[in-house]
């Protein structure tokens, strides 16, 4: 199948490139980076030295609507006026913000400019998404954060308080995109942490209490802290909540068990194992561990993705695999580094 990506040249975009080039069934065919366009591939992108030679193509409507899917993976805001000159028959992944929320007044507080619409939410693990994913032609790939947290969260709404759901999340500094930033730099950010977007300013926090309200039916309200973590990539995510029923701690461990029962690329893991960001670098998959803090009567969960991975890129190739009709795993078996 002939792929077409729109913002080829950021992180994401990179990550798209890498996981293409090993799929069975896709072949990237119009790579596309306005403001690097004419620039070789490997020069942002050093590591795919399978590209190399090949060159970043100016946006070419006609070469897009020729393609089999495109993956938008642009700043957030810029979506919506390629969608406009593309086939509304091409089957579109976009990789930034602008299609996932459905509340206008939410896209103004925390994004600002016009609501462009929604789209089906690309989170297959969630009750009832993957068969919505699979009907449709056009998905809003959640946010890095949005899915490790929406992940650890989902087996729990039924027993705890989920109007009062509290996350302190750390990641990795690819989160924030390619755009040159003092903050981010590496003398910076290196043997530091800080919060940031703190009290509630994240704009994942309405992506997260949509997505769960809506696979849950229940009311769900969290109080989201970010951290910016010395490491490229990864994310780390710890969320809270009181319990609002007895149970115990195989309970618990059922609960996730159960839920993600059909879901390849979660996992419980075993007592005493917690997640750790490394091994999951490079893959699509996630590792949960959960726990009842008896103390204060609150169910904790520990929860770690690659950002770049199960948060972004290999998370939108799992969704075109479902809306393609392929297995939902192909080309995404590669397990994390590790170290």
């Amino acid at each position: 199948m002939k792929i077409g990506i729109v913002g080829a040249s950021g992180y994401t975009g990179g990550e798209l490139l890498r996981l293409i080039d090993h799929h069975p069934s896709f072949e990237a065919v119009t790579i596309s980076a306005h403001s690097n366009a004419g620039e070789f591939i490997t020069t942002l992108h050093p590591q795919l030295s399978q590209y190399a030679g090949k060159m970043f193509s100016a946006l070419d409507v006609k070469a897009l609507n020729a393609c089999d899917l495109v993956f938008l993976a642009l700043p957030h805001g810029q979506s919506a006026a390629v969608v406009s000159q593309l086939s509304q028959d091409l089957p579109i992944i976009d990789l930034g913000a602008d299609y996932r929320l459905a509340d206008q007044d939410a896209w103004k507080k925390y994004y600002g400019g016009d609501h462009a619409g929604t789209w089906t939410y690309g989170l297959p693990e969630l009750d009832g998404q993957r068969e919505q994913i699979k009907a449709s032609k056009r998905i809003a790939n959640p946010g890095c954060y949005a899915t490790a947290i929406a992940l650890a969260s989902a087996p729990i709404l039924d027993v705890v308080q989920a109007s009062d759901i509290v996350v302190v999340a750390a990641s990795g500094t690819t989160g924030a995109g390619r755009s040159a930033k003092v903050s981010l730099l590496g003398s910076e950010v290196m043997g530091s942490l800080s919060s940031y977007k703190f009290g509630g300013m994240h704009q994942h926090t309405p992506e997260i209490e949509q997505a769960l309200s809506h696979a849950s039916g229940k009311n769900v309200k969290i109080s989201f802290t970010p951290v910016l973590a010395p490491m490229p990539r990864g994310i780390l995510a710890t969320v809270t909540a009181v319990l609002s029923e007895n149970i115990s701690q195989d309970n618990l461990r059922e609960m996730f068990n159960k839920y993600f029962d059909s879901s390849e690329f979660v996992s419980l893991l075993v007592k005493d194992q917690m997640p750790r960001t490394s091994s999951l670098t490079g893959s699509n998959y996630v590792h949960l561990q959960c726990a009842i803090d008896t103390h204060t009567n609150r169910v904790v969960v520990s929860v770690a993705i690659d950002n770049l991975g199960k948060g972004a890129a290999g998370q939108a190739i799992q969704n075109a695999n479902l809306i393609m009709g392929l297995d939902e795993s192909a080309g995404l078996l590669v397990k994390g580094l590790g170290v």
